[in-house]
């Protein structure tokens, strides 16, 4: 397919991402949050290898956020709001969040049970990526390193506010 066609193709894709979720050709919400599951994993301008390369994941399991489909191409988006077209098979299923990464120096506390006042299991840095295990609309249990506990859905970088799973 020829790059204006292409481009065609993908402004009509695009111009229709905005809005409430729906669901694409492979069977999947857009908009989602997948994981990088390769390293290094490059990220394109377009959806194609001929597309000039943006930038290259060097760590697995960074959160992105899933906006477009175009055949086994993902148009992403990361914690830094950059976007650009990942090769579907680079990408996992597996939950992941970054710590409020828009925080740079205000912690945020893993709790023992999902309420505020409960007993706090560890304090965790801006930017620590967490195994997401399941969240409830307002609390996610979420296991980094060292530790586990429940965190705000809100202090994550990797689930929707109002996301249950």
């Amino acid at each position: 397919m020829s790059a204006a066609a292409t481009a065609i193709l993908l402004g009509s894709l695009v111009g229709s991402a905005s809005g409430s979720e729906r669901v694409q050709r492979s069977g999947l919400p857009i908009p989602r949050f997948a994981s990088v599951k390769s390293k290094p994993a490059n990220v394109r301008a377009g959806p194609g290898i001929d597309y000039p390369l943006r930038w290259t994941f060097v760590r697995r399991h960074l959160p992105v956020e899933i906006l477009a489909e175009f055949g086994n191409w993902r148009r992403i988006r990361d914690a830094d709001g950059e976007e650009g077209w990942m090769l579907g098979a680079l990408l996992s299923g597996r939950r992941t969040a970054l710590i409020a990464p828009w925080s740079a120096a205000k912690p945020v506390r893993l709790r023992k049970h999902p309420k505020p006042d409960s007993a706090v299991n560890a304090v965790v840095e801006p930017r620590v990526l967490v195994i997401v295990d399941a969240c409830a609309g307002v609390w996610c249990h979420v296991r980094a390193e060292t530790s586990a506990g429940y965190v705000r859905q809100t202090r994550l970088w990797g689930v929707y506010p109002d996301e249950v799973y």
